[in-house]
């Protein structure tokens, strides 16, 4: 980087980093979203741990390059997510973190009034920054922005399944259109034209756009060589806002800056132990295959939730833990879902209103993941942010030691759970990633 550059980047930056052990905090809007981009730091050589929520008591960070809080704030009121996301960027600068990440989900999903633009401003004034990239891609994932257009493998946003998510459907693959609907500052364009050129000319255009008040910027990204020269140009930058592409990138560029050591296996976890349980309550079109594939080589290993029946009486969540417990005891595979086809889906929600629907299979699955862990489960995949935050919190779990990598994006993790004398092997799963024979190849790897 040249002396010019360097002027550039302090004027387009206009905040202050800490000087901490630790390298990089992270605040991420769901809880698969924050595994997600843990899973990547660990890829990098990073040692992470991922915090649900901002902790309320002192958390042991000693050999710890990473931390990733986890929140709930995707989905909720703007002024919710606003007020927990600058909670949880307070606790990190407490920390002496170097560099803030802002993570939100690689199809970039929200409403027209937020959250993703809101939250990044609130974080940028709060540490006096005044520029930010918006990074969602994640190639590897068969994410990628061209444009300023986000893909879904070679289908536009819109046109991807994306367009029916219950929550926040996606109808605008424009993101610099849908973005400016959420901020009142301007909202600028890197092209893939000037990041093919390096990060020297990535950093003079973003200088230049910060010149013209453009505070939020559009990155085209379609390859991990992309994401390379964004983490080259931004890894001085106070914050950095996407998906969890960038966070694989940026490890390499930590090290080049003398703050990273070379560690010898960051996900290391202690051996696993404990009967194996799925839950999913995803309806993403990736899931629903997932589904399809441990059914048709476990024909009765599932059970399936429905909503309507839930909101009726207790008597399907009975039979889902009594079915539970049969399978479990007979050492076999055993899946609890509420995942459904679009239309079903829309019939519950149109029946019971959105929120209680959603309410409804969060309840269930994650009392029944109370209730299960308690009784011995130690393997727990959950597939859906929602989902998983659901269980999460059900479980009490403060926090989680990312491991190794199922599939790109989605890690085993570890947690202690108290009266347990093993760790439990927690994996959350993102609606969307995953290969299709996720939940039986998942625990191959872990063993």
């Amino acid at each position: 980087m040249s002396a010019e550059q360097g002027i550039a980047l302090e004027k387009i930056a206009l905040g202050k980093t800490a000087l901490g052990n630790i390298v990089l905090g992270a605040i991420a809007d769901d809880f698969t979203g924050a595994t997600d981009l843990a899973n990547n730091l660990v890829r990098g050589g990073m040692r992470c741990v991922q915090v649900i929520g901002v902790p309320q008591e002192s958390i042991d960070l000693r050999e710890i390059d990473a931390v990733v809080v986890a929140l709930k704030s995707r989905s909720c009121p703007a002024d919710g997510a606003i007020a927990d996301s600058l909670a949880a960027l307070e606790w990190l600068r407490e920390q002496g973190v170097r560099q803030l990440y802002f993570k939100y989900c690689s199809t970039f999903d929200s409403t027209d009034q937020g959250n993703i633009g809101p939250v990044a401003e609130a974080l940028l004034d709060r540490l006096g920054a005044f520029q930010t990239v918006m990074v969602p891609a994640f190639p590897i994932n068969g994410r990628s922005v061209y444009q300023g257009h986000l893909f879904v493998g070679d289908r536009l946003l819109n046109d991807s399944g994306m367009q029916h998510h219950p929550l926040n459907p996606m109808q605008d693959a424009d993101l610099v259109r849908v973005l400016s609907r959420q901020t009142s500052h301007p909202v600028g364009l890197l092209s893939h034209s000037v990041l093919a050129q390096g990060a020297g000319a990535t950093l003079d255009h973003l200088f230049v756009l910060a010149e013209q008040g453009t505070r939020h910027v559009i990155c085209d990204t379609l390859d991990e060589q992309d994401l390379d020269i964004l983490a080259e140009a931004t890894v001085l930058m106070p914050l950095v806002t996407g998906g969890s592409g960038l966070g694989q990138a940026l490890p390499a560029q930590y090290r080049a800056q003398g703050w990273l050591k070379s560690i010898t296996e960051p996900g290391r976890l202690q051996p696993a132990s404990g009967s194996a349980l799925v839950l999913s309550g995803s309806c993403s079109k990736a899931t629903l295959a997932q589904v399809a594939d441990f059914l048709a080589r476990h024909p009765n290993g599932g059970f399936a939730l429905d909503p309507l029946s839930l909101a009726e009486s207790d008597r399907q969540w009975e039979q889902a833990l009594a079915f539970a417990r049969q399978q479990l005891s007979e050492q076999t595979a055993v899946l609890i879902y509420a995942s459904a086809e679009p239309e079903k889906v829309s019939a519950a929600q149109k029946a019971l209103g959105v929120a209680r629907a959603g309410a409804l299979v969060e309840e269930a699955l994650s009392q029944l993941a109370v209730t299960l862990v308690n009784e011995g489960v130690g393997q727990l995949l959950v597939a859906g942010g929602e989902t998983s935050g659901a269980v999460v919190s059900a479980l009490e779990i403060s926090t989680l030691r990312i491991g190794e990598q199922i599939d790109p994006g989605v890690p085993w993790t570890q947690t202690p759970l108290a009266g347990r004398e093993a760790p439990l092997s927690l994996a959350l799963k993102s609606g969307n990633f995953g290969s299709v024979d996720f939940f039986t190849r998942a625990f191959e790897v872990l063993a």
